[in-house]
């Protein structure tokens, strides 16, 4: 029973420890409980009731392997409670694969090497019961750069197994002191909802091929942004060197059946940069191919769609070919019109917005008016070139 006293009293040292947790590095803790929890899985092997020395030998090797896969990173221990004949503890693997399924100790010789990935993985839960190890399951997650977890569930799922699960994950989550927790979940699971939701979490998004809920475990205020709160959306203005502006009437929406020819419009489609939905949105309801000029100015509203607050860029093109193709399903005409026929139109002259936009527009075509332009820029926190938009007037004239 040497084993045993000594696992007591790396215990008590390790709750000495835990009571100033504040002041001591993390990575000392779970050495610590790495320590404790080999000392007492040894003790569960020399007082099963088959010990054997190959045994023994087969547990040195596998806490061997379990302690180079914690100094590499992809292991962590967690200790449940005090330690008795069967004690209780958590294995977390972060490896695509679970950790073998330890029925009984004497079973031990039973594990075999498995394959580690570096990169995020599930986490997976194991707890030594009283007939040894038990495989206690928790749900699959990587972790977020916010303190939080992700949820993303493929495969389909019975609701009672899922609220098993869900609590089990939410009681080690808070253990591992998390703080949101997001699941995401396609809509071939939408079964799984309404246990969700019992459980305390609600929506936050929803796209046409999923559902996103989320759960906060701290009690102080919660931090999780909300959904996104804005749409954005291009308006093309097509000049080309007659002085003429490229123009649709539109089959549906608020301008249909008033006469009105309008310049073409749409919608930024998520990841799409402003200068190549305005090439695009052009393209699709005329057929004119274009280039990219600059954003003359830009507009904020509210409450335009279910609440939500809009974005729109007024863009100036440049044509690269004339010939238009209207788009069926949405454009009812489309044409060059003179500009000053245009700018005349009653419903311009009478809306505030529309008048600035012409008149930025004739600004720009007289050289004294300067938009902004998109330039490449690299970023420390993203991989991929963005776009900063702004005034290049004065960095041309210094430059």
């Amino acid at each position: 029973m040497g084993l045993l006293r000594a696992a007591n009293n790396e215990l008590k040292a390790w709750q000495s420890h835990s009571s100033q947790r504040g002041a001591v590095e993390p990575r000392h803790h779970a050495l610590m409980k790495l320590r404790l929890s080999m000392l007492v899985i040894n003790c569960n092997l020399l007082t099963c009731n088959s010990p054997s020395s190959s045994l023994s030998h087969c547990w040195l090797a596998v806490s061997g392997y379990l302690w180079n896969l914690f100094l590499s990173g992809h292991l962590g221990f967690d200790v449940c409670c005090a330690p008795t004949k069967s004690f209780p503890i958590k294995l977390l693997v972060k490896s695509p694969v679970q950790l073998y399924k330890f029925v009984n100790p004497i079973q031990l010789y039973n594990v075999q090497p498995m394959a580690v990935s570096a990169s995020p993985a599930p986490l997976l839960g194991d707890r030594l019961c009283e007939n040894g190890f038990e495989c206690v399951k928790i749900l699959p997650a990587i972790n977020d750069a916010h303190g939080g977890v992700i949820v993303d569930l493929k495969e389909p799922m019975d609701s009672e197994v899922f609220a098993t699960l869900l609590r089990s994950s939410l009681l080690h989550w808070k253990q591992q002191r998390k703080d949101g927790v997001w699941i995401k979940l396609p809509i071939q699971l939408v079964n799984l909802v309404e246990t969700a939701v019992k459980e305390g979490f609600w929506y936050h998004h929803a796209e046409p091929n999923y559902l996103m809920l989320v759960y906060w475990i701290p009690k102080i205020g919660c931090t999780i942004p909300p959904n996104a709160s804005h749409c954005v959306g291009v308006g093309a203005i097509v000049l080309n060197d007659k002085k003429e502006v490229l123009v649709v009437q539109e089959k549906r929406g608020g301008f249909h059946g008033i006469g009105v020819w309008k310049i073409p419009t749409g919608v930024v489609d998520a990841g799409e940069e402003i200068f190549e939905a305005a090439i695009r949105e052009v393209k699709e309801e005329t057929g004119i191919d274009t280039a990219f000029v600059e954003v003359l100015a830009f507009g904020h509203t509210h409450n335009s769609f279910f609440g939500k607050s809009d974005l729109s860029f007024i863009c100036m093109l440049r044509p690269l070919s004339f010939d238009i193709k209207k788009q069926e399903l949405e454009i009812e005409a489309a044409q060059w019109m003179p500009f000053e026929e245009f700018s005349d139109q009653p419903f311009n002259q009478m809306h505030e917005p529309f008048k600035y936009m012409i008149e930025l527009c004739m600004a720009k075509v007289e050289n004294v008016y300067n938009g902004f332009s998109p330039r490449p820029v690299s970023s420390y926190f993203v991989e991929e070139l963005n776009y900063l938009y702004f005034n290049s007037h004065a960095q041309d004239k210094s430059s």
